[in-house]
């Protein structure tokens, strides 16, 4: 499973010119799922997400957690982010989790999430023509993959 996290003051989704998800200062989170994922990397991945220090404390340092400041989430699925570029030009998605394995996955996901901070998390749609606006802050974006816990 592979986050990309990026801070912002602001994010949202559209679907079919519809806004289905909105917040304010939090973290937007990419999701990938692939096959191989379990509920022990989105238990994993969750707690690194909620209490990864990336906010700014009063002296301007990052040092508090979403958990801390009490910020928003909204999750999007991404099955690029398992793109393998090692053959050519076209990438393949091989690795990507297909939807009847992928759905259930990021449906826990987002309820781990939810569980973890105590509150609603945003989403997109899965599945569907997204696009995502947001106000990166910082900027800071990281990616985490949980089967490479570095």
């Amino acid at each position: 499973m592979r986050v990309t996290i990026q801070r912002v003051t602001t994010a949202s989704v559209t679907v079919e010119q519809r806004v289905v998800s909105e917040i304010s200062n939090g973290l937007l989170l990419f999701l990938g799922i692939e096959e191989a994922d379990t509920e022990e990397d989105i238990k994993w991945l969750c707690k690194k997400v909620a209490n990864l220090r990336i906010f700014n404390d009063a002296q301007g340092v990052m040092n508090l957690s979403l958990l801390q400041i009490n910020g928003e989430a909204l999750v999007i699925s991404q099955f690029t982010l398992h793109a393998s570029t090692k053959k050519g030009n076209r990438p393949s998605y091989i690795k990507a989790a297909r939807p009847e394995v992928a759905v259930p996955l990021y449906e826990q996901f987002v309820s781990q999430l939810e569980k973890d901070l105590g509150k609603k998390v945003g989403t997109g749609i899965f599945g569907a023509d997204m696009k995502v606006a947001l106000l990166n802050d910082g900027p800071v974006t990281i990616q985490i993959d949980s089967k490479n816990r570095e």
